[in-house]
Order: structure tokens, then C-alpha cells, then sequence
């Protein structure tokens, strides 16, 4: 594994203390971007110094320097995707119609069968390997196409396949109540979810359960039974929340310790407090939101309360085919009123605090693993130059992974 010294960088973004687990949107303006320089040895960060001796150097000269970016929210591993659907939609199909008329997460489940697990994996090894020169050096998978307990640990399988064959640390979350499979009714399908939970738990298969409550899926009462399941097996808790309706679910993942809400597109003025004063995290995909023309969720309400905010691709073929980290960054500067730096905190230390591996990574602090992103520019470049790809260097645990054709005379060294 060679050294690397990453030199006379512009902006290095740097936490406001180290140590921190997470940092609340608040006091996301605590963070820096000083110019200074980054040694890395043995896989890990090792000085705020260069090492002229290093066998790798890069000149990251009027350019900035990030940890690399933790995509917490996607749906990979999948098969196919759903074009034909988002035409209905620019048309005026909401999501509800579209899933009521057979298409939505059971067209996936469809696709999923049908594909085979190599042509399932090379399509999300693709995908992988298209995040990772978009900066992305962690990420979660999810189950939830499977729609059949076969098929659920089958996806749960092929996620752990995918975390052996890309460059990316991954982590896995079991989405076991996704929506209701043909053939059963909710209270058997909780049932078969209730079983799956306790052997993804003995196969330690995932680190997580998951849930979508909405109108088309599950309610408030089989995501108090999930938390049940999480508090029993060991998990964390997720939960998909007020994507299209206010349903009311983030009291109830809070009483149950939900450790993240996602979507939050349409939540309710009187849970945005408790939210923001617990522990469990905010998790905002502006890329559906988007693509979706769904509400907005309260992006600046919860950074100025100071929750744990945290965005992420939402990568899955129907709602939200992006993989781009720096895409979803400049859409929440957009459209939440975010700073940048509101929005990379929310890119890097919240999401690996919430996939429980921020004391590894998600911020350049010595000690923790070298998984370090340099981009063509300065910070405020990723969400001005909107729909460019900044990111021109990816290191991920101590190896330089990536390095964009016109940087090539940038980096020097055996690598």
C-alpha cells in the first residue's frame, strides 16, 4: 500500500473538533476549509503535513480537499429500470396511480426475478463504479425488490456479492416491508417479515431493517411492529416517512428508536421539533423529491432546529435514478437554502454516523481511514457548477482508485 501526500491544497475540510459522531446542521458553519496538506500512510490519515517522501503525490493546488462521500439511502442492487414510468409521470401519473396500475416497486420485483444474479451484480457493479468517480467511498444497500421471502434473502445475498467485488465499503439494510407482495394480506406478510428478521439477524445478512409507510405500502402500526423486530434482533431502525402524505410515522419511529426517517418530503410542522432534538437522523433525497415533483422537505427548518440532516441519492430505477453525490449536493443547496457546507456535512460525517462507521470515516481527522475525495475546484464549485462532475481524485482505504484523465499530470508516482 503506497504513501500519498496530497499537497498545497486550497480547502481541507476539517470537523470542528475531532472525535465528533455526528454534527448537528447548526453548527455545520464550525467546520473549516483552511488550505493545509494531507499525508496518508498504511491505509490511514496520518499528517496535516506533506511527506515529500511519499511514493504517491498529488498537487491538489487551488482545489479542495473532502473525506469521501457516504451515500446512506440507495436501493442497489437491482435489475433494470423503469423509463417508461417517469414519462408517465412528467405527464401528470402520480406515483400512487403508476403503482396501482402494476408498475413502482413491483415492476422492479418483476425485473429482479427475471435477471440473473450476474447480470443483477454487473449492472451494480456499474453502478459502483460510476459512484465511486462521483467521490462516493461508502454506501448501503437494500433488499425490498425481492417481494417474496425467496427473493428477499436473495437480494440480501446478492448484496453482500456486491460488497466483495467494488472498491466501496458497504453496508446492508433488509427493506423486508417494501410493499405488499401478491397473495398475502399485511398481517401474514409482517408474519413472513418476523421470520426473515431472525434469520438475516442469525446470518448477520444486514446491520438494519426498513420499512415504507405510505398509502401504497405500510402504516403506522406494522412500523411500531418493525421497531419491535429491530429492538429484539439487534438491528437498527429505518423507516421510508412522508414521502407523499403526512402520515404521522416519524412520532412513532422515534418512540421505537428509529435510528433514521427518510423522505420527509411532507412532514408534519409538529414532529419537525422532537425530530430535531433526537438522536435519530433526517435523511433527505432531494433527487426524488426532484424527479418526483414532490413536496420539499423542510431542508432549512431542520438544519436552523439542529437535527442530524443527511442527504443521499436515493439510487433506484423508478423515483430516483441518480448516483451522483455531488449532483444531490447541489439540489439541497438549491432547494433547501443549504450552504455548502451544510449540505457536505450532510454528504459525509452524518451519513457514516448513521451507518455507524463515522469513527472510520466520513471526515479527515488522523487515525481514521484514508478515504479522501479532490476535487477540480474550490467547495462552493460542487452546487455553482451544477450537473459537472468536480471530482477528480478518489482515494478509498489508502489506495488512489481513481483519477480523472485531465489530472492524470497531477498525480505523480508508482500507484
Amino acid at each position: 500500500m503506497a504513501s500519498i501526500s496530497i499537497n498545497s491544497a486550497a480547502e481541507l475540510l476539517r470537523p470542528p473538533q475531532d472525535g465528533m459522531p455526528y454534527v448537528r446542521a447548526n453548527r455545520a458553519g464550525e467546520f473549516t476549509t483552511e488550505a493545509g496538506d494531507l499525508a496518508i500512510s498504511d491505509g490511514l490519515l496520518t499528517s496535516f503535513e506533506a511527506d515529500a517522501g511519499a511514493a504517491v503525490q498529488i498537487d491538489a493546488s487551488d482545489c479542495a480537499v473532502l473525506p469521501g462521500f457516504v451515500d446512506c439511502h440507495t436501493h442497489l442492487p437491482f435489475a433494470g429500470w423503469r423509463a417508461d414510468e417517469y414519462n408517465l409521470k412528467v405527464t401528470g401519473a402520480s406515483y400512487e396511480q403508476i403503482a396501482q396500475a402494476g408498475g413502482g416497486i413491483k415492476s422492479s420485483a418483476i425485473s429482479l426475478e427475471a435477471a440473473s444474479d450476474d447480470e443483477v451484480i454487473a449492472q451494480a457493479e456499474a453502478l459502483a463504479a460510476e459512484m465511486l468517480e462521483h467521490g462516493t467511498t461508502t454506501f448501503e444497500t437494500k433488499s425490498g425488490y425481492g417481494m417474496s421471502v425467496d427473493g428477499e434473502l436473495r437480494a440480501l445475498g446478492l448484496a453482500a456479492r456486491l460488497g466483495e467485488s467494488v472498491v466501496q465499503r458497504i453496508a446492508s439494510t433488509a427493506l423486508l416491508a417494501h410493499a405488499l407482495p401478491s397473495g398475502y394480506d399485511v398481517d401474514g406478510w409482517m408474519a413472513e417479515v418476523a421470520l426473515m428478521a431472525a434469520q438475516v439477524a442469525d446470518e448477520k445478512s444486514a446491520s438494519a431493517l426498513d420499512i415504507y409507510v405510505e398509502s401504497v405500502a405500510f402504516d403506522n402500526e406494522q412500523l411500531r411492529k418493525m421497531g419491535e423486530l429491530a429492538k429484539q434482533h439487534g438491528f437498527d431502525l429505518r423507516a421510508h416517512v412522508e414521502q407523499f402524505n403526512a402520515n404521522r410515522s416519524v412520532p412513532v419511529a422515534l418512540e421505537v428508536g428509529a435510528r433514521s426517517v427518510d423522505h420527509l418530503a411532507c412532514l408534519h410542522p409538529d414532529d419537525l421539533e422532537p425530530l430535531a432534538q433526537s438522536e435519530c437522523a433526517a435523511v433527505l433525497l432531494p433527487g426524488a423529491e426532484f424527479l418526483g415533483e414532490e413536496d420539499v422537505a423542510p431542508g432549512r427548518a431542520l438544519a436552523d432546529a439542529g437535527a442530524i440532516t443527511v442527504i443521499a441519492t436515493d439510487a433506484n430505477p423508478g423515483t430516483s435514478p441518480i448516483v451522483s453525490m455531488p449532483l444531490i449536493i447541489g439540489l439541497a443547496v438549491r432547494r433547501y437554502g443549504w450552504t455548502a457546507l451544510e449540505a457536505l456535512v450532510a454528504a459525509t460525517l452524518n451519513p457514516a454516523w448513521l451507518l455507524r462507521c463515522s469513527d472510520t470515516t466520513g471526515s479527515l481527522e488522523l487515525g481514521k481511514r484514508a478515504d479522501v475525495v479532490v476535487l477540480d475546484g474550490p467547495v462552493a464549485n460542487i452546487a455553482y457548477r451544477f450537473g459537472h462532475n468536480p471530482v477528480a481524485v478518489v482515494i478509498s482505504d489508502g489506495e488512489v482508485v481513481h483519477v480523472r484523465a485531465d489530472w492524470e499530470d497531477r498525480v505523480s508516482g508508482e500507484r
